[in-house]
């Protein structure tokens, strides 16, 4: 077959194919124009997921009759000075997103310019364009997207359900919205109920407005602000405590220079700051923005702009782990319950009868002479009375400790009062009381003791008298022999014991008397999801979190009192202790105010 020239239509909707690729694309491509034509509102409005109808409305500056006619036609752009693509400060600069969504589908076009007396309105039609008309607009842009793919049928084919679509387009207004939140945005459609953004104050209280706003309120509760700042390059933005997260990363919002992307290197700077705080299934929800200078990224990498490429990659990558590691330090001791109402909520009247359907007034054992009304008085309880009611051993083991020491109690996770089910620690607090889970707590404790013990002389060890000998399956020991070097850095020092055993020579002290053969088969299940992309550090981390498993205090074990109080000041001077390694949290605290509310005190 001999080459030949493509005819220019044919030529636009193979272009248009690469910038266009479902109604959401448009909407991105539309918005974006918006923004970069200084408007302080963009209202956006669908019909059929975007399939049908499209109309975007900006207050920007608008377009003159001379600019109008070229902003149709194939590589025309407005936003470039010069011929450097190297300096982009703007979303769009190609010049082919109106002729490409022109290429494919009925576009209608009404603009004014300050300069003008009136507006012009210019129509394209599969690529074909009318003449320029004037027509009746106040200021900025209208632009109406009709029938869209109906040049091109076979891309039609392909969109998904008109409500798959819708949410498409949601979401790409929902990030461009993050971005920018001094410009008010509004989405309606007969797909959903309309909601408005409306523009909030400069700097972070007026960005994190526009998160809560949008990733809720639960977001709002849990957010750290962070920020990073180095040669150039700023990193800042919000992130949410470990007590919120999801069960992907779909809740990781990140831009550079106010354009929204998915990059696999700041996702993977985000997944490793994170790393001690969540369990491997789990993910952060964050919105991170990175700025620096236009020459220092290449924003031309994909023809939807999504992706970047930075000229020095690790300085950004280690100002995002920065960020993030030194807001989640300063906010260690928040918890779930710290930051919601969810421990709160679980106490309010009604909720044990709304969850099991249970109410004491129905129990075969309330006297019918009480009927429907209110609870009987029932006198104080002593010792005496008491014993009336023994039906056997309880089941919490509640043993309740001298008064506290008024010094105790002001500090911020008080004076231990009692242990019940020999897992958690109750205490008490100037203002409230504190429950904390007494393996959770002790698992951070002995993490961060490892990690600061390796980071400064290496991981004490001891030599144990009679070498324990563990046996697996042959693959499973040729697995953590091989990791035996990584092991031997915590102290765990292992060697051969002929086909499918493993002798263990040494244990780190920090653990105390450990069960090895557990710890060695959490060890080699963790170690079979590794791959060698996964940095050295990680990989150690991971060690150092499943071996303080190992050595924390276990739930059913009994505490004194001494020891109780011991371990909350342990908690108190160790970082990040509001969670466990795996993410979950070591303490519930319920304020005094609170407590008030749910006996009808306040």
């Amino acid at each position: 077959m001999p080459v030949r020239q493509l005819p220019e239509q044919i030529i636009n909707r193979i272009a248009a194919g690469e910038v266009v690729e479902r109604p959401a694309s448009a909407v991105k491509e539309l918005v974006e124009n918006a923004i970069d034509a200084g408007a302080s509102r963009v209202d956006i409005f669908t019909e059929g997921g975007g399939r049908r109808r499209i109309v975007i409305t900006d207050d920007g500056v608008g377009m003159t009759r001379d600019d109008l006619v070229l902003a149709v036609e194939r590589h025309a752009t407005s936003k470039l000075d010069d011929e450097d693509l190297l300096r982009i400060r703007t979303l769009g600069f190609r010049g082919e997103a109106l002729p490409s969504i022109g290429a494919v589908a009925r576009l209608n076009i009404a603009t004014r310019h300050a300069g003008e007396p009136h507006a012009w309105m210019l129509n394209v039609d599969a690529g074909e364009k009318s003449a320029i008309t004037p027509t009746a607009l106040g200021s900025g842009t209208r632009i109406e997207v009709s029938d869209l793919f109906y040049a091109t049928p076979a891309r039609l084919k392909f969109l998904k359900t008109d409500r798959t679509e819708a949410e498409a387009v949601r979401e790409v207004v929902r990030r461009l919205a993050m971005a920018r939140p001094d410009i008010a945005f509004s989405l309606a459609g007969e797909e959903r109920a309309p909601v408005t953004w409306n523009a909030a104050l400069p700097g972070a209280p007026g960005r994190l407005t526009r998160l809560g706003d949008i990733l809720g309120a639960d977001f709002r509760a849990a957010a750290i602000e962070a920020r990073a700042e180095r040669d150039g390059v700023v990193v800042e933005g919000f992130a949410a405590a470990p007590s919120l997260t999801r069960a992907n990363a779909l809740g990781q919002y990140l831009f550079v220079n106010g354009r929204p992307v998915r990059d696999k290197l700041i996702l993977g700077a985000v997944r490793a700051a994170y790393a001690d705080y969540l369990p491997r299934d789990r993910h952060p929800v964050v919105a991170l923005f990175v700025t620096l200078d236009s020459t220092e990224v290449d924003a031309n990498v994909h023809p939807a702009k999504t992706e970047v490429r930075f000229r020095n990659a690790g300085l950004v990558r280690a100002l995002i782990v920065h960020a993030l590691k030194d807001a989640l330090a300063r906010e260690g001791k928040r918890t779930a319950a710290n930051s919601d109402g969810a421990a709160i909520m679980a106490f309010r009247p009604g909720g044990i009868t709304q969850s099991t359907g249970w109410d004491w007034r129905r129990s075969p054992n309330f006297p019918s002479s009480f009927g429907g009304g209110a609870a009987p008085a029932y006198p104080a309880f002593n010792e005496a009375a008491q014993a009336a009611f023994d039906t056997g051993a309880p089941s919490a083991d509640v043993r309740f400790e001298q008064q506290p020491a008024v010094d105790l109690m002001d500090r911020p996770l008080g004076a231990a009062r009692t242990q019940i089910h020999e897992t958690y620690i109750v205490s008490q607090t100037r203002d409230g009381l504190i429950v904390v889970d007494q393996h959770a707590a002790h698992e951070r404790i002995v993490y961060e003791r490892l990690k600061a013990s390796l980071a400064q002389n290496g991981v004490q060890r001891q030599i144990l008298l009679i070498p324990d000998i563990v046996e697996m399956d042959e693959a499973t020991v040729e697995g953590l022999l091989a990791r035996a070097d990584e092991l031997e850095k915590f102290g765990l020092a292992i060697e051969s014991f002929g086909p499918g055993a493993v002798a263990v020579r040494e244990t780190p002290s920090l653990l105390g008397k450990t069960n090895a053969a557990a710890l060695l088969r959490d060890l080699a299940e963790h170690m079979a999801e590794w791959d060698e992309a996964l940095p050295l550090e990680r990989r150690l981390m991971h060690v150092a979190a499943t071996m303080a498993c190992h050595g924390s205090v276990r739930a059913g074990r009994i505490l004194k009192g001494e020891e109780m109080n011991a371990l909350l000041r342990e908690m108190e001077e160790t970082p990040n202790s509001g969670q466990c390694n795996h993410g979950r949290p070591t303490y519930v605290e319920l304020k005094l105010s609170d407590i008030e509310k749910l006996f009808g005190r306040r």
